[in-house]
């Protein structure tokens, strides 16, 4: 049996709820809540991952410590590492994981190259995170956020959903090469979560790098 579809305007369309007015949002700068967003990505993953966080204070362009306790490790129970955070909206999810442009083909029987993304940084941050040899490795963890406040977390009765994602990276070694700020490349194969955490301190562990 077929019914009749509801004239435009009929008792339906007056029993439907309005869409629901979007909410005030407060005006602090959307960088400072950028930070922030990053900030509480962080702590998610080193909880699942087991670890204790600390925040140098005042801090000299090093945002977190993040320490790992194990058995395993071979020089102390315990070991860290530094923690430098960014985040940036400029690359949405779908451009962050594509290859570089008109990148060659590799020769036959070398391994294709993994795909990365531009992320610049001022000159004396990547000379901190660049330095090498030292006592506590350090590596850069960059977020990549939607655009819109609107779009950064969806909820629901099982989960929260925190967009994007963040990758990391180890950059000991790298040059500077800018003026005054230099872009590296960022492998968007490196998500950084909890399990990475654990295999990054796992590594340091061991005595290598991160």
């Amino acid at each position: 049996m077929a019914f009749p579809r509801p004239e435009p305007g009929g008792l339906l369309s007056e029993l439907a709820e309005p869409p629901a007015p979007a909410p005030a949002r407060g005006s602090l700068a959307t960088t400072a809540c950028m930070e922030t967003l990053q900030i509480g990505y962080l702590h998610a993953v080193a909880a699942a991952a087991g670890c204790s966080l600390a925040q140098p204070f005042p801090d000299h362009g090093i945002d977190w410590h993040i320490s790992h306790t194990a058995p395993g490790h071979a020089v102390d129970d315990e070991v860290t590492i530094k923690v430098q955070l960014k985040c940036t909206y400029q690359l949405g999810p779908r451009l962050a994981v594509q290859p570089p442009p008109r990148a060659p083909a590799p020769p036959a029987g070398r391994p294709v190259p993994a795909p990365t993304f531009a992320f610049t940084l001022d000159n004396g941050h990547l000379a901190k995170l660049a330095r090498t040899p030292v006592a506590v490795h350090r590596i850069l963890v960059v977020m990549i956020v939607p655009r819109s406040r609107d779009d950064w977390l969806r909820a629901g009765h099982d989960s929260l959903h925190l967009r994007h994602c963040c990758y990391w990276t180890n950059l000991a070694g790298h040059p500077v090469t800018g003026r005054q700020r230099t872009t590296v490349r960022i492998p968007a194969t490196r998500v950084f979560d909890d399990r990475a955490l654990c295999e990054i301190m796992t590594r340091v562990g061991a005595g290598g790098r991160p």
